[in-house]
């Protein structure tokens, strides 16, 4: 099948490799445009990018879709499909309308629950016990198009980041499984009931207010890890908490209970596990704190 592939990150990359490994004919990688970063702030390819290289397939990076000579350049390629997986463009109708069969996307919960940029982390933060992957038809709405397969999986204790590879790699699966069955699959509206969005993530809401429950902390805490990481502030400095553990311990809230960096909530307490100072590398709060002690009875405010 001659296939566009529309990705970026790093949760693009599986579906991207599963098609080629499939043996379809991938005319062009669509990517968002290389991004600064790093501490020379030099122009980085995003991870879709790098793989479309790698294995000799010309990429396009517009920064926008919206330009008639865009659109003509992208139908012009006549292919049978586009799959789109985390592009992070919105997609003008007369894109979506060029491929035979449309435009097909991965998304990164079970439709219609958290439609939108970021449903593994809101999915953690709401405490949500599964989630998964949706294969989908796209249309002009915000994910709002029929869906096509399914896949779940239980959330647990997982972190962000160890829950988006689980699922892109279930979306990579079966976005290839229905491909195999084009044009004869079946397109199921989306319920009305369950309807929920989520935002992008905003790194204000990365800080750790004590004055919540421990549990909502951990949450808080998988949901933003590796990136851009829970954190507090003490003595001006940023401490990044990547792992921590929810305790049954109480105590006045906002204060170390221990030697250990045990935290008290409002209710229970949160003892970080993993932790980042400013400028250091990850480390183990015990090696964090032979450096860099925190006693019992100082406030974190």
């Amino acid at each position: 099948m001659r296939i566009i592939f529309m990705g970026t990150p790093a949760f693009a990359v599986p579906t991207l490799e599963a098609i080629l490994n499939a043996g379809h004919d991938v005319l062009a990688v669509y990517a968002q445009p290389p991004r600064r970063a790093g501490r020379g702030k030099k122009l980085q390819p995003s991870p879709v990018q790098i793989v479309a290289q790698d294995n000799g397939i010309p990429v396009c990076t517009p920064v926008t879709l919206k330009g008639a000579g865009e659109q003509a350049e992208f139908a012009a390629l006549g292919a049978d499909v586009a799959v789109v997986a985390a592009y992070g463009l919105i997609l003008p109708a007369a894109v979506l309308a060029a491929p035979v069969h449309g435009c097909i996307n991965v998304h990164g919960s079970v439709l219609p629950r958290w439609r939108g940029a970021a449903p593994v982390q809101r999915a953690i933060l709401a405490g949500d016990q599964t989630t998964g992957v949706t294969i989908m038809q796209m249309e002009k709405g915000l994910d709002t198009g029929p869906m096509i397969v399914t896949r779940t999986t239980r959330t647990g204790r997982k972190d962000a980041g160890t829950l988006t590879e689980e699922i892109a790699h279930m979306g990579a699966a079966a976005m290839v499984e229905v491909l195999a069955q084009l044009p004869h699959v079946r397109r199921d509206p989306q319920p009305t009931l369950g309807v929920t969005y989520a935002p992008k993530i905003d790194k204000s809401e990365a800080r750790l207010d004590f004055d919540q429950g421990a549990e909502a902390l951990g949450r808080q805490v998988r949901a933003f890890s590796p990136r851009p990481g829970a954190f507090f502030e003490l003595a001006g400095e940023r401490i990044r908490v990547l792992e921590a553990e929810v305790i049954g311990r109480e105590g006045p809230v906002a204060t170390v209970l221990d030697d250990v960096l045990t935290i008290a909530c409002k209710f229970g307490a949160l003892r970080p596990t993993l932790v980042q100072r400013a400028g250091k590398p990850v480390m183990d709060v015990a090696d964090m704190l032979r450096g860099r002690p925190i006693p019992a009875g100082t406030e974190i405010r």
